[in-house]
């Protein structure tokens, strides 16, 4: 038999707690009663699960938010961002003396290089190629509810826009001839509407690399993110194989790479767009007995 007092106790406690429901609907009662102890366990249970379209229109809110944020970026630089953007200036400028011996050391080992190795880089920087294989891994997280690989489809995706959007721009503005034009590294034509001078930046560069970038960013191995980073490599060195882009176009084009890759991701934390690492389910236990009382958290 239970005695009156913990009567009273328990039935104070179910008040509460199914006041606390009413307001949250997020309470379950589960009571367990015996001579010596009373205790009431509640958990909290966890959101409605979205359907796909509703994640659908999340994630392309989540796109467009970290496009923006990419372009608006630089009005909130810090002084480390503006130096680091001297240093890649500075590191550009230095790099750019030696653009043609590196062009001529690059085109002579084409040869010497795998047919396979070099179209592979020309696929995995292709736009139709890269955009299958971002919208493929947004698919995959969408279509399974993944909360994390919709995060990095949505990165991969907003990353690939933004920088797309910057080179496709920057390549008619600049109008920096091919150093198969023959004109030399110094040779630029603004607004030219020519495939000879749109040299900078590397369209296959930015997005294999900001591809390879994005998906490297979600693995703490060192080697796996050497791997992948190494695999992101391969279409920008295929370039300089190729002799389509001076080794300044492709250093710039990676450096852009990172620098919106790192922003966005940066955005979708700051706003915290996505909470899949604090989505488990905790349990909570609130224990009583004739000389104790305590509340316990399950993860």
């Amino acid at each position: 038999m239970v005695s009156k007092a913990p009567r009273r106790i328990l039935y104070l406690l179910l008040f509460l707690t199914f006041l606390s429901a009413k307001a949250q609907d997020t309470i379950v009662v589960k009571p367990v009663i015996d001579s010596t102890l009373v205790a009431i366990t509640f958990e909290d249970s966890l959101p409605k699960k979205k359907t796909i379209w509703q994640n659908l229109k999340y994630d392309g809110l989540n796109i467009l938010g970290g496009i923006k944020y990419s372009y608006l970026r630089p009005l909130d630089w810090q002084k480390k961002d503006y130096l680091t953007a001297g240093g890649v200036v500075l590191g550009t400028a230095a790099v750019f003396f030696i653009d043609e011996e590196a062009n001529e050391f690059f085109t002579k080992q084409s040869s010497d290089i795998p047919k396979g190795i070099r179209d592979f880089g020309w696929y995995f920087g292709s736009p139709q190629n890269n955009y299958g294989i971002t919208g493929s891994v947004y698919l995959f997280g969408l279509l399974t509810d993944n909360e994390k690989v919709r995060k990095t489809g949505v990165l991969m995706i907003a990353s690939a826009t933004s920088a797309g959007i910057i080179q496709s721009i920057s390549k008619t503005v600049v109008g920096r001839a091919r150093p198969s034009a023959g004109k030399g590294n110094h040779h630029f034509q603004p607004l030219a509407n020519e495939s000879s001078y749109r040299s900078f930046p590397s369209g296959h560069t930015i997005l294999s690399f900001t591809t390879a970038y994005a998906i490297g960013k979600q693995f703490k191995n060192p080697w796996v993110k050497s791997g992948i980073y190494a695999v992101g490599m391969i279409a920008p060195v295929s370039r300089l194989w190729e002799g389509k882009h001076w080794l300044t176009d492709v250093g710039l084009s990676m450096a852009l790479s990172v620098a919106v890759v790192d922003g966005i991701d940066n955005y979708l934390k700051k706003e915290k767009k996505y909470s899949y690492a604090n989505k488990d389910k905790i349990r909570w236990n609130l224990n009583m007995g004739m000389n104790s009382i305590g509340i316990i958290g399950s993860f």
